[in-house]
């Protein structure tokens, strides 16, 4: 069967995106303990690892989007592979906090040149007119990271432990990944030619309000990602101290994914049908709407379980949201440098928000977290209402 350079792209890029999430982020979850015991790590500094590679992948960000823009992202995501084959290894190999945060930096890197963002740049160079339904479609597979990944590396760690995890990932990062990114992707970037019929689409908001339009951009997907990141890995955490018990907790936070996926693949089904902003506002709405609901009655399983559906929405949609919107509001002509500068105070945010509300945790408790998280997503919802009415024409 012979597929077309778009679906290629999606399939391969999926791939990818669920390895490269699955290996890193979600990582620490499974091995985590293990890694802390043989190194001689507490907690903090092993979770920190995840800290390390948000900070450092924001600061190189802006450049990369800038390269992929001028020579297309197939070499630099290939490259990204090789070092996330290197880091891992490296990893696998480290004997103490030094060493240890060392990789995480590495990772970072790696990070800035094969996972998320340039993947997204990439499939709408691909993709053209088609970017949202693909991205949209990327979002999907990506989901499935932990659902892959958590089982795998629990497997693999009783059969050949931490070390050896690590290192089967560093393998699967060389062989697999890297080869799949050389043949999925073009050389250069095509050039699609607008039509009339999407012209008009993809024209986004007049130059003379590019940089309102980029501040209030940037200001509601920084403060979203606040309350995602730091809510994700606090989750389990929030909803215990909300009165749940653990295994209650646990299924709470277990319908985040589910929540997820549904709206994802709505999105890919009838995004066509409505109007990109007005999706985004109601994802912000939704979030604080969650968050408001949980100040209120998030020790009733009913009104927690409502809470994590609106919070799996929010979150569903922004994922998809962090790459389609600014391809609507901008264009494909300089997507990737915008992509970059995005994902600068995203990454500083999302390094910043999982030790910060661990702080808030400890000395106010779940309801003093959910006060600073309703904070942030008021902030981002704000910022996108007025987005919206900026960019009244944007579908």
């Amino acid at each position: 069967m012979i597929f077309s350079p778009a679906v290629r792209a999606t399939i391969g890029l999926g791939f990818t995106q669920i390895v490269g999430w699955g290996t890193t982020f979600l990582m620490p979850s499974v091995l985590g303990r293990h890694i802390g015991d043989a190194l001689g790590l507490p907690s903090e500094i092993v979770f920190g690892g995840i800290t390390v590679m948000f900070a450092v992948g924001a600061i190189f960000a802006p450049r990369v989007g800038r390269l992929i823009d001028r020579t297309g992202a197939r070499t630099l995501m290939a490259a990204g592979s090789v070092l996330y084959a290197l880091s891992l290894a490296a990893l696998a190999l480290s004997q103490g906090m030094t060493t240890y945060l060392l990789c995480w930096a590495g990772l970072g890197v790696a990070s800035t040149l094969a996972l998320s963002t340039p993947a997204s740049v990439a499939l709408a160079q691909v993709t053209g007119p088609g970017a949202r339904r693909a991205i949209a479609l990327l979002a999907i597979i990506g989901g499935f990271a932990s659902t892959v990944f958590w089982p795998l590396s629990g497997a693999l760690d009783l059969a050949v432990g931490w070390r050896g995890t690590l290192l089967a990932y560093a393998a699967i990062h060389l062989f697999a990944c890297a080869p799949v990114h050389l043949m999925v992707l073009p050389r250069r970037p095509p050039v699609h030619h607008a039509t009339g019929a999407t012209t008009a689409a993809s024209s986004g908001v007049p130059p003379e309000v590019h940089s309102r339009a980029f501040l209030l951009l940037t200001l509601t997907l920084a403060s979203g990602a606040f309350v995602f990141t730091g809510a994700m890995v606090h989750m389990i955490e929030i909803l215990r101290g909300l009165g749940h018990a653990p295994a209650s907790a646990v299924l709470l936070a277990s319908m985040i994914g589910p929540a997820q996926v549904t709206v994802r693949i709505f999105e890919l089904l009838f995004g066509h049908r409505y109007s990109i902003m007005r999706s985004a506002v109601f994802g912000s709405a939704m979030l604080t709407l969650g968050l408001g609901l949980a100040l209120l009655a998030g020790g009733d399983f009913v009104a927690a379980l409502t809470c994590i559906a609106a919070y799996g929405i929010a979150n569903g949609l922004k994922a998809v949201q962090r790459a389609t919107l600014p391809l609507a509001l901008f264009g494909r002509g300089q997507f990737g440098t915008y992509m970059g500068r995005l994902a600068l105070p995203q990454g500083i945010v999302s390094a910043i928000a999982p030790p910060t509300i661990a702080a808030v945790l400890s000395l106010y408790g779940a309801m003093g977290a959910l006060w600073m998280l309703l904070a942030a997503a008021t902030v981002s919802l704000l910022a996108m209402v007025l987005l919206a009415r900026l960019a009244r024409t944007v579908r």
